[in-house]
């Protein structure tokens, strides 16, 4: 998939409800969202360097000219997060209790892989207000329901859902068009959030990176999953290592998908998880980034 990224804007993808797509969504190109009623607004996640986090904040202030009321964290990766700080200090951040602590020590490290990337100064804006397991709020006729469904893409994943106009906003628990990553939460884990997903019969999808879709997105991305844990049992059948195995493998349908190299850092968790490891328990980051950068051929690029 070859799609240049382009400047983003704000679409309407229901009455009130917006999505920011940048794509084609690899490596620190996120989608975002907005909710607007009533003169009430959410923001979904915000966005990787301070160019593009005041691009969204611009788009924001096109729709709603105070800016958002309140800002949502589906989980700590700082695509993100890393553009809370760009937003006034009146929108109240908001994130799973577990998210904030991660956000917290995880700080501005992912800057630390991709150098070269023009970050900006963003500072790290911690969330004001967390929750456990769900939190609904009222954005004038509508409502946005905060859900947890990790551990997925990391422990502790967060989903918006708007019932009133049948949107979903999925942060990394689905993607479309892009190789998930699940390095950092559970293969079963997010095939359970998925079935979780299908359950509210969603209309519209807004997958943390990739073109908006329908309950397609969902399908597809646990279809995928599905066919990384027969990978993964295979592989360690033939005595394979993770790289080994990822090598060795015919991505068939999977290949034209954006970021291959995560299936490196996929099948160490599919391999932990054959081995008992809990799911969200932490494996070693550094080390499965350095065997897709192997897999890749060198550092894959950051578009952010």
């Amino acid at each position: 998939m070859t799609v240049p990224p382009g400047p983003p804007t704000l679409r309407e993808i229901a009455a009130g409800v917006y999505a920011f797509e940048q794509l084609p969504g690899g490596w620190c190109l996120n989608n975002a969202g907005l909710i607007v009623d009533d003169g009430r607004s959410v923001l979904i996640d915000t966005a990787a360097t301070e160019a593009r986090a005041r691009q969204l904040r611009a788009e924001v202030e096109r729709i709603a000219p105070d800016g958002p009321d309140l800002v949502v964290n589906t989980h700590f990766h700082g695509d993100h997060v890393f553009g809370n700080a760009v937003f006034p200090s009146r929108a109240t951040v908001i994130a799973h209790e577990g998210t904030r602590a991660d956000i917290a020590e995880a700080g501005l490290g992912l800057r630390g892989i991709w150098p070269d990337v023009d970050w900006g100064d963003t500072g790290l804006r911690l969330p004001d207000l967390t929750f456990r397991d769900r939190l609904v709020l009222r954005t004038g006729r509508l409502t946005v329901e905060l859900l947890q469904v990790g551990p997925a893409h990391t422990p502790d994943d967060v989903v918006a859902w708007v019932p009133e106009r049948g949107v979903l906003f999925t942060g990394d628990v689905a993607w479309s068009g892009v190789t998930p990553y699940v390095l950092m939460g559970s293969i079963e884990g997010s095939l359970r959030a998925l079935d979780r997903l299908l359950a509210l019969e969603p209309q519209i999808v807004v997958p943390g990176h990739g073109p908006v879709g329908g309950p397609e997105v969902l399908h597809a991305t646990a279809a995928y999953l599905r066919w990384l844990r027969d990978l993964a049992e295979a592989g360690r059948r033939a005595g394979r290592s993770a790289l080994e195995t990822a090598r060795a493998a015919d991505l068939g349908p999977y290949a034209t998908l954006v970021d291959a190299e995560r299936l490196v850092g996929n099948l160490h968790r599919a391999y932990a998880e054959l081995d008992g490891l809990a799911p969200g328990e932490r494996l070693d980051v550094a080390a499965s980034f350095r065997e897709m950068a192997a897999y890749h051929g060198g550092l894959p690029q950051c578009h952010a």
